[in-house]
């Protein structure tokens, strides 16, 4: 393990800031994470758990230790006739992980392919695509405690999974690093093509009985159509949450907007894309300097080089301010702000 000082962040952050950290360093398995933590110079520091940084924005230089997860390794641990019980390392990629249970004909994940970011990081917003959410998978996953150095478990109802949320952005925020997931996967396969335009492209692939093979390429094709590589534009994919809002609203405001979608939860409420919203308002494809909001899609703030992320963030509350004065509707981020 090397301590680095004063050391840059923008190849670790998606959104390409340029700030920097007081002191970084990178662990690869749990014991080296437990020593560290140990370490004086650490212990006094406030710490922040970075994995491929696709879901911050950083707004200013980082006045602790980064603590990077470089935790590797996929493994089948259990299975019976139903199911696989796969095991990865917090450090590991996520798509990569995905490309592994299609490797092995495993089936549940195939929907959240290409989101960006770690294993480690999945859980902690329990991420989602496509009418798919991690914790339709989750069996369970393992966590250091930062302030003891003890290993944890928590399974499902302890992670308390909500809508991109679970218990470590509330009590646990900030006290845990995720050293590896556990996913149930199905060896049985159950298709899911009916959100968003999953079961437009397979045709368009002329695919009539899709594998899980096929929604991984359709849902590959659909981001890549829509979402800018951070690799060569500055991003997090969607920076904001799409609102839950009441049937009751809904119906109001579908009077006045008949093209406005929505997909049900609950009798009560309904889900409205963020994205339609904001391009409602005017926002796609707007440019402000050298930063904006993507021409493809509007769910997408962009830095098109040297933006700070200071911009990026008032560019974000000018848009849910906008949002609000015509809908009524409040939109939060999905990005952690820093």
């Amino acid at each position: 393990m090397k301590f680095e000082s004063d050391f840059s962040l923008k190849p670790y952050n998606t959104f390409g800031i340029d700030v920097k950290a007081k002191l970084f360093v990178r662990f690869d398995n749990v014991q080296e994470l437990q020593d560290l933590l140990q370490r004086p110079e650490v212990k006094e520091e406030q710490k922040l758990i970075l994995g491929g940084g696709s879901n911050v924005l950083f707004t200013k230089d980082y006045d602790g230790i980064v603590l990077q997860n470089g935790i590797k390794g996929m493994e089948v641990v259990q299975e019976d006739e139903k199911f696989a019980y796969v095991k990865a390392g917090g450090g590991e990629v996520w798509h990569n992980l995905v490309l592994f249970s299609l490797e092995h004909n495993l089936g549940g994940i195939e929907n959240l392919s290409l989101i960006p970011g770690t294993v480690g990081a999945a859980p902690l917003q329990n991420i989602g695509a496509y009418g798919v959410e991690l914790k339709d998978v989750f069996h369970q996953l393992e966590a250091v405690h930062l302030a003891t150095g003890e290993l944890h478990t928590f399974d499902a109802e302890a992670c308390r999974f909500g809508y991109r949320e679970s218990v470590f952005k509330h009590e646990a925020k900030g006290e845990y690093i995720v050293t590896a997931v556990i996913l149930r996967l199905h060896k049985q396969h159950q298709l899911n093509t009916s959100y968003g335009a999953i079961k437009t492209t397979l045709e368009e692939m002329q695919v009539q009985q899709p594998t899980i093979h096929d929604v991984s390429a359709a849902v590959c094709h659909i981001r890549r159509s829509k979402l800018p590589d951070p690799a060569q534009i500055g991003n997090a994919g969607s920076f904001f949450k799409n609102p839950e809002i009441p049937t009751l609203l809904y119906d109001v405001l579908k009077e006045q907007y008949p093209d406005m979608p929505a997909y049900p939860v609950s009798e009560a409420t309904v889900k409205v894309p963020a994205g339609w919203l904001i391009e409602q308002c005017g926002w796609k494809g707007k440019v402000v300097e050298n930063y904006g909001v993507h021409k493809n899609q509007a769910l997408v703030l962009v830095n098109y080089g040297g933006a700070k992320g200071e911009n990026v963030v008032k560019l974000a509350y000018d848009i849910i301010q906008s949002v609000q004065e015509k809908f009524g509707i409040t939109l939060h981020p999905e990005v952690n702000i820093l």
